[in-house]
């Protein structure tokens, strides 16, 4: 790793005066080197919880940047083989890949939320129990944000991509962006959560970011569409706004946040286990330019 930067100083210095638990905080500014402050002393993987519904949402965008997805498509009509055989709200029947991305299928707010509930509480087969469940608004007439969204999407992506989203993400972009160990908590049927439960470091979590700060592009390799990219922020897919300069990211519990900061053309990953992390982000968002 290149020596620290003045903006990771910075941001050790705001971490310790206000005593964040921050586990780790790393940068990538103007498409340098990747940059990581290591706060505490722990293992290379963490659990990033929501932010990995942007990685679920990117896997959607490879399979619409192949033609083998549409946002308009109907989730009834690409899970059709896995649809329960009795006891489904007919509703479900009017759902798209868009509103599952904007979660606005219907579903009551939480909902699938396996960080917070036990997961033997959904039964084994998590798709049948969230298919059969009564929807709390008609699809479409809400945003409500829940876990059950992206599970629904993992598993479209699975179907569309013909093997599990992790697979799918490592051949047709990780691989690309080098990145390191990666794993994805599943369900008791052995299918991606796609909601939560991603494990990664927060480096990774940087490249990520700076395929949406380029527009698709990593370090000059077009590896995702200025298309999706731009639909994506502009529909906030897993990429919500945040303040009035342009920023735009996804946060998670605990702390885990993945910051895309045009005006500084920089992008931050933080890794942590504390709740309350409003000043550090703001500390962030406003930020001057300097490395």
């Amino acid at each position: 790793m290149a020596e620290t930067s003045p903006f990771l100083e910075s941001c050790a210095s705001f971490i310790k005066a206000r005593g964040l638990n921050i586990l780790r905080v790393s940068q990538s500014f103007r498409g340098g080197e990747i940059q990581t402050l290591e706060c505490l002393p722990i293992s290379r993987c963490q659990d990033v919880y929501s932010v990995a519904k942007t990685f679920t949402m990117t896997a959607i965008g490879l399979l619409y940047d192949r033609g083998l997805i549409r946002p308009d498509e109907k989730i009834c009509d690409i899970l059709c083989e896995e649809l329960p055989e009795s006891g489904m709200d007919e509703r479900w029947r009017l759902s798209t890949v868009d509103m599952a991305l904007r979660h606005r299928l219907g579903l009551p707010a939480g909902f699938l939320d396996i960080d917070v509930d036990d997961a033997s509480d959904f039964t084994d087969d998590f798709l049948s129990y969230l298919l059969t469940y009564p929807l709390a608004y008609p699809p479409d007439s809400e945003a409500r944000y829940s876990d059950g969204a992206y599970y629904v999407l993992a598993r479209v992506a699975e179907k569309k991509a013909k093997m599990p989203p992790e697979d799918f993400l490592w051949r047709n972009l990780l691989s690309k962006l080098r990145f390191g160990e990666l794993a994805w908590s599943h369900c008791p049927r052995g299918h991606a959560i796609g909601a939560t439960g991603l494990y990664v470091h927060s480096a990774d979590m940087v490249k990520l970011g700076m395929v949406y700060l380029n527009g698709g592009l990593y370090r000059g390799e077009r590896v995702l569409s200025r298309e999706w990219v731009d639909l994506a922020v502009k529909n906030e897919y897993a990429l919500n706004r945040m303040g009035s300069s342009g920023a735009y990211g996804k946060g998670g519990m605990y702390g885990q946040e993945l910051l895309v900061l045009p005006g500084q053309q920089r992008v931050v990953a933080v890794q942590a286990f504390c709740d309350g992390l409003d000043e550090l982000n703001g500390f962030i968002l406003g930020y001057g330019e300097k490395p």
